[in-house]
């Protein structure tokens, strides 16, 4: 596992530190997701104990969330991205993200994925493509 990660960006941080993690505001933004809004707390704080999570705070107020399931070495499935509606459109998520693929445990991966209902145009800037062969792709969904 790589050391902790720490992007500062004025009255705004972004740590990898889970000793920092607001639980209680972690689960109030995915409770308003789309995609997590159903999820239990303590699969929440599983889900948060067993990846990469970068989280991101106004002073000490988390505001912001992504979650990274990764080998650190091949393949890197960036999920659960969430910015406070109250930040939102000030650039942060895209900071957000840039700071993920900063981080120094994410160099060199083979294969980044995601899923979207809707922002697509935001994860092409940065180099999200639909797949190129997805016929070559499965899925169980037990949701």
């Amino acid at each position: 596992m790589g050391k902790i990660g720490l992007f500062e960006n004025g009255e705004y941080t972004i740590t990898t530190d889970l000793e920092k993690v607001d639980f209680d505001a972690i689960c109030e933004m995915l409770s308003k997701s789309y995609w997590a809004n159903n999820r239990s707390r303590e699969t929440i704080i599983k889900s948060f104990k067993n990846s990469l999570c970068l989280s991101l705070f106004h002073k000490d107020k988390q505001i912001g969330i992504a979650r990274v399931i990764t080998d650190r070495a091949t393949f890197a499935y960036l999920c659960d991205v969430y910015i406070d509606e109250n930040y939102r459109g000030s650039g942060l998520g895209k900071w957000l993200i840039g700071c993920v693929f900063k981080h120094e445990d994410l160099q060199n991966l083979r294969r980044w994925s995601l899923a979207t209902r809707d922002a697509h145009e935001f994860y092409k800037n940065f180099g999200f493509t639909s797949l190129s062969t997805p016929e070559r792709f499965m899925e169980m969904f037990n949701g």
